[in-house]
């Protein structure tokens, strides 16, 4: 049988190692790849104009690729429940297929499409290539409980085996006999928005140093893996927070809009480490998409993973409500160069180190202003390019210690942490040129500078910079008292890390076992 297939790219932005556009080719007369930009993102989480603009530019390079196949991106506005039922009957499919997404929203989403469906008689095809394993099997293999630390995760994908090798992008063979039926006025009724047709403030648009899209994607892994020596020896906490340019890959944007396969970034880095000594998880580059994997295990296996209440992993903890903290933070404007810089750096550009997202995550919980980590996720969520509803809520737990993490007592210092690795606050002046022409010795902490030195510097602390928010050195002690207040209140099974299973057995049916339920009724 000759299907009418749809492929709904989701996350999943590219060609390469996507299983289920395969799976849509297979037997397949007409091809109809298909976005969708769902309404309930816009409604209820925050995206910022620099993730729009990744976010459009993965999908122009997206129909830039499939045009080279002769086919097009369809691109439509409107709720999957509503648009695909339409889509079924006007383009007579047969077949819908789609990469496995194991968010909450997106799990009952595809529940209520399967339904759908169904009743249209289209066959559901879903395949895994979002993440390096199966979630689900994860957890089987785990007697059906979520591992809860990395190192127990590590032996439990260690007796799975090595992750699934990527499949190749579809070629024009795998076209043949297959087609897009698409119209003259194609970009009238399917084209890409720009942002201006989003309805979308580009003013405050920063410099677009991250590109969104496959080939850039690629592009970028290609250049790190020739730098060999320095794959081999990558070690995460051995990078820089405040470097001027990435000490990293930034491969992370990429990675989770799916322009960039998790699989094939883990092969890739297997080829290099072949023959060679290397650096080891979890501080390895294949540490980091353990990491990935970890936190996506832990969102399906723990209820309420991105909120402190009904979450049974989460220490809860009374944080303060300070709206006037809050902003002062987010704007980048508490009086902590080291602070402040890290979050211009971040609204600006959409990306900012791991550590010193560290640094900021814990300033706002446990270190100084103690506001809930629930507020933190939701300005990452607008603001970082890479934000990932898993590796969000999972890092913000940690770094508040409200879970996974528990040594409370350990606090980034917002003056001390920076000057490691940056001690001229060359940093401080690229992000806060208001402070560029104070001397090294109070650049991370400018209202400790005389009058004169300010006067010189052009910047009066309190006037054109502003003084800080709270005083570091007496708040961090207050919190970490108010920290073990909410340790001591715990149940005593909730103390011991190890005994940490209650309310995280799996009950619910796995995702894949959902599907192919769906498939068979």
């Amino acid at each position: 049988m000759s299907h009418n297939s749809i492929h709904w790219f989701r996350k999943g932005l590219r060609l390469h190692d996507n299983p289920a556009l395969l799976a849509a080719l297979k037997d397949c007369r007409h091809i109809y790849p298909l976005f969708l930009l769902d309404p309930w993102y816009s409604n209820n989480t925050h995206i910022g104009i620099n993730r729009w603009r990744f976010l459009i530019e993965a999908l122009k390079d997206l129909d830039s690729s499939l045009k080279k196949l002769d086919s097009r991106l369809f691109v439509i506005s409107g709720s999957p429940t509503e648009v695909l039922p339409k889509l079924f009957e006007k383009w007579k499919i047969t077949r819908l297929t789609f990469e496995v997404d194991t968010e909450p929203y997106s799990q009952s989403r595809d529940e209520e499409v399967m339904k759908l469906a169904k009743e249209h008689g289209v066959e559901v095809i879903p395949k895994i290539s979002h993440t390096l394993y199966n979630i689900d099997r994860i957890i089987e293999e785990n007697n059906g409980k979520t591992p809860m630390t990395y190192v127990r995760l590590q032996s439990v994908v260690k007796a799975i085996g090595s992750p699934k090798k990527p499949v190749p992008a579809p070629t024009k063979e795998d076209m043949k006999g297959v087609s897009t039926p698409f119209s003259e006025d194609h970009e009238e009724e399917f084209g890409i928005p720009t942002l201006e047709d989003l309805g979308l403030d580009t003013s405050s648009l920063g410099p677009d140093l991250f590109p969104g899209g496959e080939q850039e994607a690629l592009r970028r892994l290609d250049e790190h893996m020739e730098r060999r020596a320095w794959v081999c020896k990558f070690e995460k906490p051995q990078t820089s927070p405040n470097s001027l340019i990435p000490s990293t890959t930034v491969l992370s944007p990429y990675v989770r809009f799916g322009c960039l396969s998790a699989r094939t970034f883990w092969w890739r880095l297997t080829d290099v480490y072949r023959g060679n000594k290397h650096s080891e998880p979890p501080v390895s580059l294949h540490g980091q998409l353990l990491w990935r994997e970890f936190f996506y295990t832990t969102a399906v296996g723990i209820p309420n993973f991105n909120r402190m209440e009904g979450n049974p992993h989460c220490v809860q903890v009374d944080w303060d409500n300070n709206p006037e903290h809050l902003a002062a933070w987010r704007e980048g404007r508490t009086g902590f160069p080291f602070i402040d810089a890290i979050m211009t750096q971040l609204r600006q550009e959409g990306w900012i180190h791991h550590l010193a997202r560290h640094a900021v995550a814990c300033f706002l919980t446990r270190g100084d202003l103690w506001i809930s980590w629930e507020q933190g996720q939701k300005v990452f969520e607008e603001l970082l390019l890479d934000a990932d509803w898993s590796l969000n809520a999972g890092n913000w737990q940690w770094l508040s210690a409200s879970a996974f993490f528990h040594q409370y007592f350990r606090v980034y210092s917002p003056i001390a942490f920076g000057k490691k690795t940056d001690k001229y606050g060359d940093y401080i002046k690229k992000y806060l040129p208001v402070l560029k022409k104070f001397p090294p010795e109070y650049i991370y902490e400018p209202w400790k500078a005389p009058r004169s030195v300010q006067e010189r510097a052009g910047c009066i602390v309190g006037k054109d910079y502003p003084r800080p928010i709270v005083d570091h050195e007496v708040v961090h002690k207050k919190n970490i008292q108010r920290m073990k207040a909410a340790y001591a209140k715990r149940s005593p099974e909730d103390k011991d890390e190890k005994t940490i299973t209650k309310g995280v057995k799996r009950k619910a049916t796995s995702i894949l076992e959902m599907f192919e339920k769906k498939a068979k009724r």
